[in-house]
């Protein structure tokens, strides 16, 4: 048997107790308790305090009844399903193959791993370098990352196209639930001006003394503040996140941009706005706005304006050696890129041994 890495094993060394993980787990979850109590503290106060209490109209209670639920309906859906969807993490056919494997746990100098590693990565479609240019692996997953593919040290796994580690839902959002955290934005946003756009007309009752004060005054008044805070704060990070679809961009990216064999570059994953959104959401439009999966591709490989590598080309690339990107497993979370792609010009180049097709696309 050989031994693991030095790296590997003081990692190993440097991890917690069992103990102390499982309470970190389970403070992980604090803030999306609290995001959940003031979710239902506001379905309480509108519904009960707003809707059954305090407005006499019936056509006005019945309309606004709808819509708050349509729109609370939203927002939980999106909100849950971003939590609960696993982060995707890559896949076997990134790691070492045994001999390698072995060769790179006994080696210790790193410009020999690197070589190692190089070897094993012409066979991957992986064209994104560190800094230095050396090849992206992680030695605690002992995998090639695949491109825009990011270790989260607090799940403690390798997450495709990760962006962020998000508290509020304690989880990663990468690949497999980015639509959804976009989504969850956009409805939590709407919730909010719901109940501000509604409440406002008794908030201003009450704040002036029209009505009488009763046990309502206090939910609607502290309900109207805290609704525009929130749709103050998630409004702007849901700009942010829109702008980062149309530029094709993780924020991770948008802080470091990636490193490509002729450098880094940050518009290197933007096809075109139309192209960009279509990555996130998907090519059929009735989609977008459902919390279900519909992005493009599988996370492992993504079609850039420098390397052109279509969904076919990519698996069977993966499937080299008898590998696959899921080994003989269905992936739910796989579907192909049949988006036409403009070629203006292109020409081929040789990467290590390999011969890639480049191909520069304009912007529509």
């Amino acid at each position: 048997m050989t031994s693991p890495p030095a790296n590997v094993l003081h990692g190993l060394k440097m991890a917690p107790s069992p103990a102390l993980r499982c309470c970190k787990r389970a403070l992980n979850w604090v803030p999306v308790l609290f995001i959940n109590l003031v979710v239902g503290w506001s379905y309480y106060a509108y519904v009960v305090e707003l809707c059954v209490y305090t407005i006499l109209n019936n056509a006005e209670r019945i309309s606004y009844l709808v819509i708050f639920h349509i729109a609370f309906a939203m927002f939980i859906w999106a909100y849950w399903k971003t939590i609960w969807s696993t982060p995707a993490s890559p896949s076997k056919a990134f790691g070492l193959p045994r001999q390698e494997k072995e060769l790179y746990e006994r080696e210790e100098r790193a410009e020999v791993q690197q070589e190692i590693l190089k070897k094993v990565a012409r066979s991957l479609p992986v064209y994104t370098r560190t800094a230095g240019g050396a090849i992206r692996y992680c030695n605690y997953c002992q995998v090639i990352k695949p491109d825009r593919c990011h270790h989260c040290s607090t799940c403690e796994m390798c997450v495709l196209k990760m962006d962020h580690h998000c508290p509020w839902v304690n989880n990663c959002v990468g690949f497999s639930n980015y639509k959804y955290f976009v989504l969850f934005l956009a409805y939590a946003s709407l919730y909010c001006a719901v109940i501000c756009a509604t409440v406002v007309r008794y908030f201003i009752k009450f704040w002036t003394k029209q009505l009488a004060d009763t046990h309502a005054k206090f939910h609607i008044l502290f309900l109207f503040f805290v609704a525009a805070l929130f749709f103050i704060s998630i409004v702007s990070l849901l700009t942010y996140h829109l702008w980062l679809v149309g530029k094709n961009r993780t924020t991770i990216e948008a802080f470091r941009a990636p490193v490509f064999t002729n450098g880094p570059d940050k518009n290197g994953f933007s096809l075109g706005f139309g192209r960009n959104v279509a990555e996130v959401f998907g090519d059929q439009a009735k989609y977008w706005i459902l919390p279900v999966f519909s992005s493009l591709g599988d996370g492992h490989s993504f079609v850039t304006r420098l390397v052109h590598l279509d969904h076919e080309q990519a698996n069977s690339v993966l499937q080299q050696n008898g590998k696959s990107p899921v080994d003989g497993e269905a992936n739910p979370c796989v579907l192909g890129n049949n988006g036409q792609h403009t070629e203006d010009d292109s020409k081929e180049k040789a990467d290590g041994g390999q011969i890639v097709s480049v191909t520069m696309e304009s912007e529509p």
